[in-house]
């Protein structure tokens, strides 16, 4: 009796190689000759793929945008909840987000043009992944808040999402890498400044 056999298959780049060569082309390609000016056939040509051949991945130019700043402010974030976690107090919790989303977005600035200009593009077009790194900083600032109010360091007349809302507003400069990149001379002394003064506010 002859045994059936089977031939394993073929096995090629996985998925997520693929994208991962998307994604590093793209951020040399949108480093080198900016975002607008890049289009998804340059890319293709870069990696050596057909231009159908990425659209199996990323169903546009702006998706595969979108992932790399997705990954760029999830390691920001990374290092803002490092921070404020390992300070000791609320107080001191507002002084370290302040103090790191400006170093942060500076060491961007100055060490990784190619990911600072999409991001800038990121912000300025509102991306999801923009909107949704907002929204983790504003329920980080919320978490803060309610651990000043419980322990008494920070009052509890103004409602929390207003209080929330306006800690914002005042650290967007910070945020925003279209602002940041107009103020990074001032940036860092100017985020002491309006975080002492946040905490003034806040106090009971």
């Amino acid at each position: 009796m002859n045994k059936k056999t089977t031939t394993p298959p073929v096995r090629g780049p996985s998925e997520h190689t693929i994208r991962d060569q998307v994604v590093a082309a793209a951020t040399e390609y949108f480093g080198y000759f900016g975002y607008e000016k890049t289009t998804v056939s340059d890319l293709a040509k870069a990696i050596g793929f057909s231009k159908a051949y990425i659209y199996k991945f990323f169903d546009s130019k702006q998706a595969i945008g979108e992932q790399i700043c997705s990954n760029c402010l999830m390691s920001i974030m990374d290092i803002v909840n490092a921070a404020v976690a390992n300070a000791p107090t609320a107080s001191e919790k507002i002084r370290q987000l302040f103090s790191v989303l400006t170093q942060s977005g500076s060491d961007l600035f100055f060490h990784d043009r190619k990911l600072y200009n999409i991001a800038a593009v990121a912000a300025r077009d509102k991306w999801p992944s923009v909107a949704l790194y907002e929204a983790r900083l504003m329920k980080l600032i919320e978490s803060i808040l309610i651990e000043g109010r419980d322990c008494g360091e920070f009052e509890q007349q103004t409602p929390l999402d207003e209080a929330t809302k306006a800690v914002f507003l005042v650290m967007e400069p910070f945020i925003s890498p279209v602002q940041l990149q107009y103020n990074l001379d001032t940036a860092e002394s100017a985020a002491a400044l309006l975080s002492s003064l946040i905490l003034r506010s806040l106090a009971p």
